[in-house]
């Protein structure tokens, strides 16, 4: 599958928006399906756009089949990423172009990101511990757990975290 990772266009942000929502959604990242506030801030590109730096991947026809969010430590998008740092949060894959290296492209995108900031020395995430198939692409590229870091956005919600030292 040939594809191009650029940055969201405003035009795109609803579509990002719902491949994002739904992939959490479908995937049962959601603690209360739709009815989580999370879907709110999932389906809120224009937001994030506008905070942060959000990147998509795109088929040869230029139709979205994956994005990203991409936060320096310190501003509002980074959760965990303190300034030294970066961030990714949000990875999506469409269910039609998984396995095909998409979700890859996107994190070595935000590892380049990263690599360009000023005296940045890591990039770090947090994952759902369902999500096994992005933490197999985080450990091949050399991401390690950071147990020290795990944390909960809210109490019944438990996150994973990796860093890798740039």
């Amino acid at each position: 599958m040939d594809f191009t990772i650029r940055a969201v266009r405003p035009e795109e942000h609803e579509e990002l928006g719902d491949l994002t929502g739904l992939t959490y959604l479908n995937d049962g990242l959601l603690l209360h399906g739709e009815d989580d506030f999370y879907l709110d801030v999932l389906r809120d590109t224009a937001r994030r756009a506008r905070e942060s730096e959000v990147l998509v991947a795109t088929n040869a026809e230029d139709r979205i089949v994956g994005g990203v969010t991409f936060a320096p430590g310190g501003t509002p998008w980074a959760d965990i990423a303190v300034p030294g740092e970066a961030e990714f949060r949000m990875l999506v894959v469409a269910p039609a172009a998984r396995g095909r290296g998409v979700g890859e492209a996107l994190v070595r995108a935000c590892v380049d990101r990263a690599r360009a900031l000023p005296g940045c020395a890591r990039i770090v995430l947090s994952t759902d511990g369902k999500m096994v198939s992005a933490h197999r692409i985080y450990e091949r590229m050399g991401f390690l757990r950071t147990p020290e870091r795990d944390w909960q956005p809210i109490p019944e919600h438990s996150l994973r975290t990796y860093a890798l030292e740039l």
